[in-house]
């Protein structure tokens, strides 16, 4: 434990410097990230060894995903200039590929275990979440991820990654759960379909698990949806049906909205005899690939806004969710807890008066002091004040076993639906460390959520806005004044 913790702060060390030469402006993230860790971490929302600064990707993020066969892997060629990824009419490759960049000209391919174990990287740590659905499998992450790198300009500053076709039955819960975690990390996704199958049939998977939910996030307008292999339908007799098709078949699933492209790769397209309609395809092709190729490039700027929203929605993600979630749990505990002790100490309050009322005090104190050896004195104080704190500590243990049952029940409801994230905030165990003794039950506030903290983070929530402000200064002057270098 104390190793772990020891390893996640050099690595926020390590961030921070890093970003003191290349961005100070997102260095002050980090600094809000790790206030936020602090607080959450007394509260017991957040292990000790964890922190959300470690789970956002500093470096701009673009996910190519879609079918196998679309293409894909050619356009990433095409983009990079270089060979990087294997091509071909079958599936080549059966891995999330992670391409950065690397001073060395000799492009290298590393295991996912490099991925999994450096916070750079998108994929740091995903072998618990692939364990999580596929037990066993976590441990062997090489099956999934690989890492390449090369030398390409294209590819500087920001990072790739191709993935796996959709239509893979071989390992699909594990590829799908991947897919579902660099898709809410990324900044720009480019979803392929193949122009030579357009029908909806023969993209179901991506249907289903990429466009019907896109619609439905806050961050829509990141996806790119893209039909490739356009010069493949050069001898249809309508060509441009085909787009057509492929479009109505989005519109089935709720997607009417969004950027549509077609296109195909120049260094390896199927030759188009008319020069009238190869000027068309040309024309549209370059014009979407420019496009293309724009958006790309704008995510390095897209990134910072992002990591800087990711601040301030971690900040109302703790006021607004997690700490609210917690006081209603912590007040469901208290009148649970008081009902308990109502229902037991007002059931042996009526068998003692009972009794009492029926056989009188006497009775029941000649039957006591019949029992071998027993005493019951009743002649000085101190004996009297033996016997009722004996009393109180029985009655006590009583309160105590009737805490622990309410904080079960309570608990077990809220491991049921966790607050989900980058970095899930830990609900139950906070909970159980807000009612643990000595806490009073009648204590409102979740423990470590302190007035002081409460400053902390929303002092880091207020900070957000300066933030945004010192990015547009460096990306955009309203007021048409010069703007200075970049720091």
């Amino acid at each position: 434990m104390e190793h772990a913790i020891a390893e996640s702060r050099r690595r926020l060390d390590h961030l921070e410097d890093h970003l003191r030469r290349e961005n100070p402006t997102l260095l002050a993230t980090v600094r809000g990230f790790r206030s936020l860790d602090r607080v959450v971490q007394e509260m017991g929302l957040l292990r000790e060894e964890d922190s959300f600064a470690t789970q956002v990707p500093w470096h701009p993020l673009v996910a190519i995903l879609g079918t196998f066969s679309a293409g894909k892997s050619s356009f990433l060629n095409h983009y990079l200039g270089v060979q990087l990824q294997r091509t071909g009419n079958q599936a080549v490759d059966d891995k999330f590929t992670v391409i950065c960049h690397a001073a060395d000209e000799q492009p290298r391919t590393l295991p996912g275990s490099a991925l999994d174990a450096d916070p750079r990287f998108p994929f740091f740590r995903i072998s618990e979440e692939i364990e999580k659905v596929a037990p066993g499998e976590g441990r062997r992450s090489d099956l999934y991820l690989q890492l390449k790198t090369c030398q390409s300009p294209a590819v500087k500053g920001k990072i790739l990654i191709d993935s796996p076709g959709f239509d893979a039955d071989a390992q699909r819960t594990s590829i799908l759960r991947l897919t579902d975690h660099i898709i809410h990390l990324s900044d720009l996704v480019l979803v392929f379909f193949d122009a030579r199958h357009p029908e909806p049939g023969a993209m179901r998977d991506t249907l289903e698990h990429l466009v019907a939910a896109s619609r439905r996030r806050a961050d829509a307008d990141k996806f790119l949806f893209i039909l490739n292999q356009m010069d493949t339908t050069a001898r249809e007799d309508n060509p441009e049906e085909v787009f057509a098709a492929w479009q109505r078949g989005l519109a089935e699933k709720g997607l009417t909205a969004g950027r549509f492209y077609a296109i195909y790769n120049p260094d390896c397209s199927v030759p188009i005899d008319d020069p009238e309609q190869r000027r068309r395809y040309e024309e549209k092709r370059d014009l979407d690939l420019k496009e293309i190729k724009e958006r790309i490039q704008e995510v390095e700027t897209s990134r910072a806004y992002r990591i800087v929203d990711s601040l301030e929605q971690t900040c109302q993600k703790i006021r607004e969710e997690a700490v609210p979630e917690l006081q209603e749990a912590l007040g469901s505990w208290r009148r649970l807890v008081w009902t308990l002790d109502a229902a037991v100490f007002g059931a042996l309050a009526l068998v003692a008066a009972f009794f009492l009322a029926k056989d009188g005090v006497q009775v029941w104190r000649e039957r006591f002091e019949s029992f071998p050896g027993f005493e019951l004195p009743f002649s000085t104080p101190v004996e009297n004040a033996l016997k009722a704190a004996l009393i109180l500590a029985v009655l006590f243990f009583v309160h105590t076993r009737l805490r622990v049952l309410a904080t079960g029940v309570v608990r077990q409801r809220l491991q049921r639906k966790p607050l989900e994230g980058q970095v899930p905030l830990r609900i139950a165990d906070a909970f159980l460390l807000s009612t643990r003794f000595p806490r009073p039950t009648w204590a409102s506030r979740p423990k470590g959520w302190t007035r002081a903290n409460e400053t902390e983070v929303r002092s880091v929530l207020t900070g957000t806005t300066g933030l945004v402000q010192e990015l547009n200064d460096r990306f955009a002057r309203p007021t048409g004044e010069a703007q200075g270098p970049a720091s």
